[in-house]
């Protein structure tokens, strides 16, 4: 029986675990987190109906993923820097975008898959080719696995990817600082109402506030600025970019109830490739990080459903697989990289925040 391997226990790795099993091929996964509640996910994802949405009905797992979704939440408006609202789109209610948190999302993936499919704790420091196409796996708790198939679903810094790329992820030149209010509507109503019931957009050239109500009453905000990483080591600073703007926006980092946490974003070349390479392949981040510009995780899930599918389609022939697999994530990748970077300039590129109350506006840019 042929042994697969995952890195990863991302909405990528967890999608093609999950379409592998569809299928009756077993797979392990195996992740540095202690357990699935080893860390909070991150906030809000909108799943787009062409490939996040897509990847979970190749899983198998709409119906639960409806189960999860914010209602509401797909409102979005736009603020000025002194809080007015310069252009605002309700949440129509149709399931074109709708909004779930990360979380959720990882938690229906990980409950379709059998018990013991992920191995927890299992740090992957690297892999010894063994020869055609197998490898031996090296974990940070000493312990080895050997395998005929290795996927790279780890992320930015994918350790997997050396065996088949010397590139390594750039500064992008520009950071998130993630901050969260809770109890929003008694503690901080005054942020609550500037944000609304979904995503609020405040904008200047170069900085801004991208915040989102998520369930329980919480507003998670990203603060984006274009700075130099070494910038954001005064946490003053940061605050001191903000001076002037409504209180009920400053609040979104000043009054923050968890320690602000800097993310700074890293991108790989837009036509990141690679030669065929017995035995391995990556997905999502490890294949073709960006700049955020809405897609990251839908891609990353649907990279997992097609790979996953591509393997079910071709067995005994691995190889065929993944040169199938790549040969579109390849193109797909790419495109999304570059309209990735369109959108980040839109919302806060030297236009803002013109571009996006156009959008919003139903103009042309």
């Amino acid at each position: 029986m042929t042994v697969i391997s995952i890195i990863g226990a991302g909405l990528g790795g967890l999608t093609l675990a999950r379409v592998l099993h569809l299928h009756g091929i077993p797979v392990t996964v195996y992740d540095a987190e202690t357990s699935a509640a080893d860390r909070t996910q991150g906030g809000q994802l909108d799943l787009h109906e062409h490939n996040g949405q897509r990847a979970l009905a190749m899983a198998g797992l709409t119906a639960e993923f409806r189960s999860i979704i914010h209602l509401g939440g797909a409102s979005q408006r736009v603020l000025d820097p002194r809080g007015a609202v310069l252009a605002e789109l309700p949440d129509d209610g149709s399931m074109t975008h709708p909004e779930a948190l990360r979380g959720d999302i990882r938690r229906i993936l990980l409950d379709s898959l059998p018990a013991g499919t992920v191995r927890w704790g299992r740090k992957f420091r690297s892999a010894t080719a063994l020869g055609r196409g197998r490898h031996e796996l090296s974990f940070a708790d000493g312990s080895t696995v050997t395998t005929d198939v290795l996927v790279g679903a780890d992320g930015t810094w994918s350790r997997v990817r050396a065996l088949l790329s010397d590139q390594t992820p750039a500064y992008a030149g520009m950071s998130y600082v993630d901050t969260y209010l809770h109890d929003v509507d008694n503690r901080h109503p005054a942020s609550a109402k500037a944000v609304g019931d979904g995503a609020m957009y405040a904008f200047v050239p170069g900085k801004g506030f991208l915040a989102h109500r998520e369930a329980g009453n919480v507003i998670h905000t990203y603060v984006v600025l274009s700075r130099p990483v070494a910038w954001f080591a005064d946490a003053g600073a940061i605050a001191a970019e903000f001076e002037g703007w409504a209180p009920e926006l400053v609040s979104l980092i000043a009054d923050s109830d968890r320690p602000p946490v800097v993310r700074s974003i890293y991108q790989l070349p837009d036509a990141h490739r690679w030669d065929r390479v017995p035995g391995v392949t990556l997905l999502g981040d490890a294949a073709h990080v960006t700049v955020p510009g809405g897609e990251g995780a839908n891609i990353a899930m649907l990279d997992g459903a097609e790979l996953g599918q591509a393997i079910a389609a071709h067995p005994g022939d691995i190889e065929a697989a993944f040169a199938a697999f790549e040969e579109v994530m390849f193109r797909r990748a790419e495109a999304e990289a570059t309209a990735a970077r369109e959108t980040v300039d839109m919302i806060f590129g030297s236009g803002a925040p013109h571009g996006l109350v156009t959008l919003f506006s139903g103009g042309e840019d």
